[in-house]
């Protein structure tokens, strides 16, 4: 769902007939003000059980968009956890596998990019410090948030998290870019590092 454009999410979510119709104002109640079509007539009064779970994952996508624009909004930025929390809990909730990201910033903290940086097996994924300095470099970041799923719904740190944690920040801290916070999410909690006093 994430490589698909905002014009087709909304026809996976409302179906094409009624997305082809769909008015800006639809489109600014999602957050979502680019590449949306002006005007448009309904929406399809029954929707298949088949496609039911598409357009979860696409409203949820949808949803993750417009709080990601949100925090790249020179006005806002991501210094608030719940804010974190909530981005997270969008990106990463429901997956099967485990997946690490990585929000970068800016020096005001906002939003740069979010981007899953490396995608691994149901119990853990491998994370390598050298192509984390090269994207925070590319990106000329200033922060980043890190953070990492864990399918099997306990969101306690593993030492190899902990271990993890301190070797992101040696790598990153030669580049100037300071690890913020870890988080860990299942779908039903987000436990951050920076609250446990871990970071």
């Amino acid at each position: 769902m994430m490589n698909q454009t905002n014009r087709e999410l909304l026809d996976i979510l409302l179906g094409s007939s009624a997305a082809n119709c769909l008015n800006r104002s639809l489109a600014e109640l999602f957050g979502l003000r680019r590449n949306f079509p002006a005007t448009v007539p309904g929406i399809a009064e029954e929707i298949p059980a088949y496609a039911v779970s598409d357009r979860l994952l696409a409203a949820r996508e949808l949803l993750r968009r417009a709080l990601e624009e949100t925090l790249t909004d020179p006005s806002d930025s991501l210094a608030s956890p719940d804010a974190v929390k909530s981005y997270l809990r969008l990106f990463l909730g429901g997956q099967e596998y485990e997946s690490f990201v990585a929000l970068w910033l800016d020096a005001q903290n906002r939003l740069i990019a979010g981007m899953e940086m490396f995608r691994g097996t149901t119990t853990q994924t491998s994370v390598y410090p050298r192509e984390m300095v090269r994207v925070g470099l590319k990106l000329n970041a200033s922060a980043v948030i890190v953070a990492h799923n864990h399918p099997s719904g306990s969101a306690e740190p593993s030492r190899a998290d902990e271990m993890l944690t301190q070797q992101l920040r040696q790598a990153l801290a030669l580049v100037d870019v300071k690890v913020l916070d870890h988080f860990i999410v299942t779908d039903a909690s987000v436990m951050s590092f920076a609250e446990r006093g871990l970071i």
